[in-house]
């Protein structure tokens, strides 16, 4: 008989409300939750399309080893287990504890355990090569908020419903649905603006499908911070600042006026792409609406210059009288006592980390991660440090990573190579066992990492809706018994494994959400363990508010002096590595034989790279193609839909145009996520993203990131980003009879 279940997605960051149908413990369907008090029966084509992933014919439901011919063989859970701790004891003892790596990918931001569990593992293990997904993403945003705030995990969100203008650089919310922002309808918020006589402005190479909406503002590929500079420029010398409110909030706001003195808009229209009237008109309007926020993401941390820009995206916030007000760009808390000091001691736990440099190249850790552009040089480079045992938990590197022609090569001189995922994907097809990961639908799970992004505080929870399929297991029962195989055989135990024990004797088992019922209790809404009646627990979220709950109307003003950790609860706009940054603009050289810049993109019906495998999200003909301008398509002599093929020094790619006049003359977009060549599990991925029998189009689409480089010299030295926006790049066209493998291609 079939039961309808209350839960939220996980697939993006909306964590929009679901409503699953079950039968006879199946997942079945999915659909929007119309009484879900935020996302109000809003749900995405991926989200509805889940239930595909969810039940796939290709998805991995046993342990799987690899045999001699490179083929997998099912095996048990017991044997894969003892040999894979007793392989990981041999290279342990062999190389010590930085001879073992993880990559963790972007689906484990989305489940609280997952997370949680893998950095406990590699703290306890006392191993610094730890990959993630955000050093092609996000982690610039982080290294600029320790910068500002003192805090890596402080991070403004513009106050969409009460914004009177808002600036949006770099982001393409009614695709993406928002990142480092949780707001499930966000096209109503955008057309909200607008309906009570605001104005929504979206800066970019292209006209995305938000910017077809709204104003567009075209910007050139990695223009962003010359505006920014440019923007404060003018908030300064025409005497727009609101000096009174810099006054209370920062600290260095003279330095900061001294670096954007030499950018006058008129000196950075060639750089920016944007005349200098619309910089200072930009920026009179800023400063000028009662409520307004600059709002940026994913394009502004792509490029050379990734930290600089999203640390200038919230200094002009400031500058502007924008920061910490309500419409402008505010901060979300939890609410807790002694919220501040937590932070504090989190934060000396993260700084610690992140004091580490990496062996190749000297570059940061964010987080307690690595930059993962080095990750297969990690691998080959010999030494004290070199990885020969990698760990991958729903991730798919290859695709992701810049160059994954070189990480798919390395991965071959391995040791060991384990991989906890649904699929056989492009990276684990080279694994020597991939394990069955649950999905979201089969696991406890809540939004832990989004509690301080949401723009309407809010609290969800979900207990798993069906039982695991086949021998699937969640990530964190997998290290859970890692930990207890590897340390059951004399590893050195650390504090973390000694609690784990003590809770043992008395028949407890350290689980994920004992630390997410005592947040639930201590956070806005919680019943402080008993001292506040009728307070959420996390039994009582889960029974008494299946669709989760409000905790407050909305962010509140005023909380800057709570969420900074700088001395003095003031914003710091003169750190010594901005202006070092800023100096680095100057270093920038065209080279003309690659006079286009490469830019990427995201699809409505795509999450990078692991969703291709959904019939209905492949489903009439969806075709890569590269966008390019029409005046740059009639200069190589390509007509739409013909192939073309991009190169770089670093390598080519061959794929069709698509002609469009919503791009900026001088730029080529290319989707990502794409390269599915036959190696992994997936079998409707491998046939998807091709074009029409042409000539012009690739089985499984190609991989833009192929044209990248991993010169640890190109990547982003702040933040260890890997540079995947404003790629010079030459386009030809392609004439069928003499077209050649793209893999034997190069720049010259």
């Amino acid at each position: 008989m079939a039961e309808d279940k209350l839960t939220f997605c996980r697939i993006c960051e909306p964590l929009c409300g679901m409503v699953a149908t079950v039968e006879d413990d199946r997942l079945v369907r999915l659909r929007p939750d119309r009484d879900h008090p935020l996302s109000k029966g809003f749900a995405c084509p991926k989200g509805i399309a889940f239930a595909e992933v969810h039940n796939d014919p290709d998805r991995v439901l046993h342990p799987l080893k690899r045999r001699p011919d490179g083929g997998f063989e099912q095996v048990s859970w017991e044997s894969a287990m003892a040999d894979i701790v007793g392989r990981l004891r041999r290279i342990h003892g062999e190389h010590g504890a930085s001879g073992i790596g993880w990559y963790f990918g972007n689906p484990s931001a989305f489940s609280y355990s997952h997370t949680l569990w893998v950095a406990g593992f590699m703290q306890a293990l006392r191993s610094p090569h730890v990959f993630s997904a955000g050093s092609q993403d996000v982690n610039n945003r982080f290294v600029a908020s320790r910068l500002l705030y003192g805090s890596s995990i402080v991070a403004p969100v513009p106050d969409l419903g009460r914004t009177e203008l808002l600036v949006v650089v770099g982001a393409n919310p009614l695709v993406s649905h928002g990142s480092v922002m949780t707001a499930p309808r966000i096209k109503e918020e955008l057309h909200g603006i607008v309906d009570r006589g605001g104005r929504v402005v979206v800066v970019d190479p292209r006209r995305t499908e938000t910017a077809r909406g709204f104003e567009w503002l075209p910007v050139t590929p990695d223009g962003d911070a010359f505006l920014l500079l440019s923007l404060l420029h003018v908030l300064f010398e025409e005497g727009l600042a609101d000096e009174r409110r810099i006054d209370r909030q920062a600290t260095g706001a003279a330095r900061l006026r001294a670096l954007a003195r030499p950018f006058a808009p008129e000196a950075t229209a060639d750089r920016s792409g944007v005349p200098a009237d619309r910089v200072r008109a930009l920026a009179r309007d800023l400063a000028r609406t009662e409520r307004a926020a600059l709002y940026g993401r994913t394009g502004t941390c792509l490029g050379r210059a990734g930290t600089l820009t999203t640390f200038l995206l919230d200094a002009v916030n400031l500058v502007a009288g924008n920061l910490d007000r309500e419409g402008g760009s505010m901060f979300g808390t939890l609410g807790m006592p002694g919220e501040r000091l937590g932070g504090q001691l989190l934060n000396r736990l993260i700084d610690r980390g992140d004091r580490r440099r990496s062996r190749i190249g000297g570059l940061p850790s964010v987080l307690g991660t690595e930059p993962a552009t080095i990750m297969a040089k990690e691998i080959t480079t010999p030494g004290a440090g070199q990885i020969r045992a990698l760990l991958v938990s729903s991730g798919n590197p290859v695709l992701s990573v810049p160059n994954g022609d070189e990480l798919e090569a390395a991965l071959g001189e391995l040791d060991l190579m384990v991989s906890i995922d649904l699929y056989v994907n492009e990276t684990n097809a080279h694994a020597d066992y991939v394990l069955p990961a649950t999905t979201m639908y089969e696991r406890d799970d809540f939004p832990l990492a989004f509690q301080t992004l949401h723009l309407t505080p809010f609290r969800q929870a979900t207990e798993a809706v069906v039982p695991p399929a086949g021998e699937a297991r969640q990530e964190w029962e997998v290290i859970d018994e890692l930990m207890r195989g590897l340390w059951r055989a004399s590893l050195p135990l650390t504090v973390a494994e000694l609690g784990r024990r003590a809770l043992g004797l008395v028949g407890r088992r350290v689980a994920p959400r004992l630390a997410i019922d005592a947040l639930v209790r201590l956070s806005e809404g919680g019943d402080r363990f008993g001292l506040r009646r009728g307070g959420l627990t996390l039994r009582r979220l889960l029974e008494d508010h299946p669709h989760g709950t409000v905790v407050a109307p909305g962010l509140r003003a005023g909380v800057l002096g709570q969420v900074v950790l700088h001395r003095g609860g003031r914003v710091r706009l003169d750190p010594p590595q901005i202006a070092d940054e800023v100096a680095r603009l100057d270093e920038r050289r065209d080279d003309d034989r690659f006079p286009l810049r490469l830019i990427g993109m995201r699809e409505l019906r795509s999450e990078n790279s692991w969703m291709h495998n959904a019939p209905l999200l492949v489903r009439g003909g969806r075709t890569q193609a590269a966008r390019l301008h029409p005046e740059d398509a009639a200069a190589i002599g390509v007509a739409d839909g013909q192939p073309v093929r991009i190169s770089t020094v670093h390598g080519a790619i061959e794929l069709p145009a698509l002609i469009t006049e919503d791009i900026k003359v001088g730029v080529v977009a290319v989707p990502h996520g794409w390269g599915h060549k036959g190696t992994g599990g997936w079998r409707t991925a491998n046939g998807a993203g091709a074009a029409a029998p042409d000539g012009g189009g690739t089985p499984g689409g190609v991989n833009v990131n192929r044209l990248m480089s991993t010169d640890p010299a190109d990547v982003e030295p702040l933040a260890g980003m890997a540079h995947l926006t404003a790629v010079p790049v030459r386009v030809e066209a392609v004439v069928a009879r003499q077209r050649e493998p793209a893999a034997a291609l190069a720049g010259d």
